[in-house]
């Protein structure tokens, strides 16, 4: 996604030299959100951009893996030998933890790629039991499609509740009551001790019959290829760059979910693995390519749809001093809100998507907000501007 939008707001923006897009996979660049739900369930053969590249003077390099960078010669190491470049943006990516002591082991999968969401398309289709270690997006999400399927789920969880890592408990309570109501089965504050072919044995000895097991346990900067290189990187992996989107090395820029960058909106350094910043950020990075001088400070976003919910996101909300609920969690829609010094800094909404458009407008403009009314779902969240 950054690639692709990288390449195409270049033409946009009018710059007229040689854009080369390079891609280790050999499909045409596509989307990945399809992949846990259309791709993966059969409803979809891909999910290929709908971009002329030919047409847009765009060389595509495909199934062609980048080795190596070296800044003193400007160019880049490839199987097929050196790339030069004159501007150089890394968008290379993450990629997605794997569950140690089972690799290589039958039937384990990974969700990252068009080629796992195809070799996983049969596998729900036999209506397997299904084991899911991680409850995170992407295991709620993939759960989701397997009960679709008619598969038996069972999501294992090392972590004490449900996305752990993302939200407070107080909200991730309530979420949690989806998996049952799914007809998922979840098992909570337990980790996995080994996988073999056909089972999954857990920490406090029980034992899972598993026709496949999905990991969906995090994902990390793909950036270990840079070693080396000159390019900084941050202590979680990341390409570390400037306000610019632009790194360590003169000419070379970063963007999307191997890069963070500096917001200050919230005053620390983002590492944002969602959709919306693949597609928001390379037009940044265009128009400094192209001289500009734009900062890069989105509010970030993301949704997620699971168990016949659409729940999305917007914001940051670590460092927030007030939590406010907006609604009931046990009814169809709510949000919930975050303030900081009185103004509105992140948002979750549950089927509520009016809330998630006018509040990322009021996060923008920071402006203050009276917090009487945000607990109000009946009042717009627009006029809680005192």
């Amino acid at each position: 996604m950054a690639g692709v939008q990288t390449a195409v707001a270049l033409r946009e923006a009018g710059f007229t030299g040689p854009v080369t897009l390079i891609g280790a996979e050999p499909h045409q660049p596509y989307d990945r959100p399809p992949l846990s739900k259309a791709v993966l369930l059969g409803e979809a053969e891909g999910s290929a951009f709908d971009v002329d590249f030919d047409d847009l003077g765009i060389e595509l390099r495909l199934g062609l893996e980048v080795t190596g960078l070296r800044p003193q010669d400007q160019e880049l190491d490839t199987a097929a030998g050196p790339v030069p470049y004159g501007s150089l943006v890394l968008a290379t990516g993450a990629e997605p933890l794997t569950l140690p002591g089972a690799e290589g082991v039958p039937g384990v999968h990974l969700l990252r790629t068009l080629d796992d969401a195809e070799r996983l398309r049969p596998v729900l289709a036999q209506a397997h039991d299904l084991v899911v270690v991680g409850a995170g997006w992407i295991g709620a999400e993939f759960a989701t499609a397997a009960r679709a399927a008619g598969c038996a789920v069972t999501v294992v969880e090392a972590a004490d509740r449900v996305l752990a890592g993302a939200l407070p408990d107080e909200i991730t309570g309530p979420m949690a009551d989806w998996y049952a109501e799914a007809g998922v089965r979840l098992l909570t504050g337990v980790k996995v001790a080994s996988v073999e072919p056909g089972l999954v044995r857990l920490a406090d000895g029980r034992e899972l019959p598993a026709g496949a097991v999905v990991v969906g346990i995090g994902a990390r900067p793909a950036t270990g290829w840079l070693a080396g290189t000159g390019v900084e990187l941050g202590p979680d992996g990341s390409v570390a760059t400037d306000d610019r989107l632009r790194t360590s090395l003169p000419g070379v820029y970063a963007v999307g979910d191997c890069a963070s960058f500096p917001s200050a909106r919230y005053g620390k350094r983002l590492l944002v693995h969602h959709w919306d910043n693949a597609l928001q950020g390379p037009r940044t990075v265009a128009l400094n390519i192209l001289g500009g001088e734009r900062a890069y400070d989105p509010v970030p976003y993301f949704w997620s749809e699971q168990f016949g919910r659409f729940v999305q996101y917007a914001g940051h909300h670590a460092g927030a001093d007030t939590q406010l609920l907006r609604g009931n969690p046990a009814d169809a829609a709510w949000s919930v809100c975050w303030l900081r010094d009185g103004a509105l800094v992140a948002l979750l909404s549950v089927g509520r998507p009016r809330d998630i458009a006018q509040g990322r407008r009021l996060i923008e403009s920071a402006t203050p907000v009276d917090p009487s009314k945000l607990t109000d779902p009946a009042i717009p969240l627009k006029s809680a501007i005192p």
